[in-house]
């Protein structure tokens, strides 16, 4: 009968702790709290654990335009279904300069 025990195997949890504890940096995913299209528009609201930051981020398929907009928490929500009335705080993705875009009526 041999005195040797077992090889313990170490779960994700445990090798996160021991990661952490020696000083290793682990950074969370980006996570997808809510995704939906309207029309050529598509929604998504996601969550940045490290940050703890909420982001709207709204992009046309069609033309590839769109931007990303910080939102606070208990604004996340309406800002998800109504993201055009948030859109003055809008960072485009797409290069256009907000200030040098015209829109033209009819």
């Amino acid at each position: 009968m041999s005195s040797r025990r077992p090889e313990r195997r170490s779960s994700p949890v445990a090798d996160r702790a021991v990661r952490l504890a020696a000083g290793e940096r682990t950074s969370a995913p980006t996570r997808e709290l809510a995704q939906r299209r309207s029309g050529a528009d598509e929604v998504l609201l996601l969550w940045h654990p490290e940050s703890d930051r909420v982001e709207l981020s709204v992009r046309n398929l069609a033309t590839g335009a769109g931007c990303q907009i910080e939102v606070a928490p208990g604004d996340a929500i309406d800002a998800f279904y109504h993201p055009f009335a948030y859109a003055a705080r809008c960072e485009r993705s797409d290069g256009v300069n907000r200030e040098e875009t015209t829109i033209v009526n009819g």
